[in-house]
């Protein structure tokens, strides 16, 4: 079983930068979603799973902090 701190969750952060360094992949009008061109929305799609990796990673590598005791 991989410890908390595990490095390898880090790699999960580069997924995003991957998607969306090659332009010509996802330069186009077609589909579009609601009217907006695939451009545009691919990128902000992107936006949103980042921000969730963010989270993933961010719990998957930091401690548990034990809850205070209560008075």
């Amino acid at each position: 079983m991989e410890e908390r701190g595990s490095k390898w969750w880090y790699v999960l952060l580069i997924v995003p930068f991957i998607a969306t360094l090659y332009p010509p992949f996802y330069a186009s009008v077609q589909p579009t979603l609601w009217g907006i061109p695939f451009f545009y929305w691919y990128q902000f799609l992107w936006v949103l799973i980042s921000a969730a990796l963010t989270v993933i990673v961010y719990k998957a590598t930091t401690k548990r902090r034990a809850t205070p005791p209560e008075d």
